[in-house]
């Protein structure tokens, strides 16, 4: 096996080498992830609408996501494991941030912590960074604040480009390792990432990001359509898992499973 990815790795691919991340949620997915090889596997509040179903982020806390860390941090040994902090888990106070921030840490073995948001939460990263946990930033398209900002693509007015700019800034001044910049028009992400000197991972922010991150039901083809325009499915496992297990309902119904090679 490599050697453990850091968070100094990380960041010293900047300009160097293309960073590849994935979200993940489980053991199984997590092993297989980890044997490929990618950087950083984020173990994303995205589970919500995917794996639990519901229609946001926002219905998910820390005690599940704790149990969702730690079952991918069981078969990750290589990858460097990012713990999305849910909403309403750093935005109370930067106290309880810190406290939630260490669960992931102490109970989900994560190596860093993720926080949406810009400046709002500058001082929260600051204390959390103090505290010897890394964090990772988030800005542009934030799906925890969708009830305020809804689902649009930042950047397009010149307030927006601001804003944008001002925010990478002071989280790489809080000390956040890098930033995810989510549904941002390319012009802006470049820019971004031209001006700082921590690494961007794009998410619908175009090709000049120092790297990339998908959520893995997405790339895998297991969330039903629509999707965001920055989708690319990699295979169809809808379909794939859907004819195997039709397959095997037939078999039962019809007698032909289980024959003889599988009866003790």
């Amino acid at each position: 096996m490599k050697e453990k990815i850091k968070v100094s790795d990380i960041i010293q691919k900047k300009g160097k080498e293309k960073i590849v991340a994935i979200t993940c949620y489980d053991a199984l997915i997590g092993e297989i992830e980890d044997k490929i090889g990618f950087d950083i596997i984020l173990v994303g509040d995205s589970v919500s609408n995917t794996l639990l179903g519901n229609e946001d982020t926002l219905r998910i806390g820390m005690d599940e996501m704790i149990i969702f860390a730690k079952a991918v941090s069981k078969k990750v040994k290589r990858a460097l494991l990012v713990g999305d902090m849910p909403f309403a888990s750093f935005q109370i106070s930067k106290e309880r941030a810190l406290e939630n921030a260490l669960r992931f840490i102490k109970e989900g073995y994560m190596d860093a912590v993720k926080i949406e948001g810009g400046k709002e939460f500058c001082e929260t990263i600051k204390y959390i960074v103090k505290a010897g946990i890394p964090v990772m930033g988030h800005i542009g398209l934030l799906p925890q604040f969708y009830l305020s900002y809804g689902f649009k693509v930042k950047g397009k007015k010149e307030e927006e480009k601001e804003k944008l700019l001002e925010d990478a800034k002071i989280l790489e001044d809080a000390g956040v390792f890098a930033i995810v910049l989510e549904g941002i028009y390319e012009d802006v992400a470049k820019e971004i990432t031209e001006n700082l000197k921590i690494p961007t991972i794009g998410i619908g922010a175009g090709r000049f990001c120092d790297g990339q991150i998908l959520v893995v039901y997405d790339v895998l083809g297991l969330t039903p359509p629509p999707y965001p325009k920055f989708v690319k499915n990699y295979t169809n496992l809808r379909e794939i898992i859907e004819r195997a297990l039709l397959q095997y309902k037939e078999e039962v119904i019809s007698g032909k499973y289980p024959e003889e090679k599988y009866i003790y």
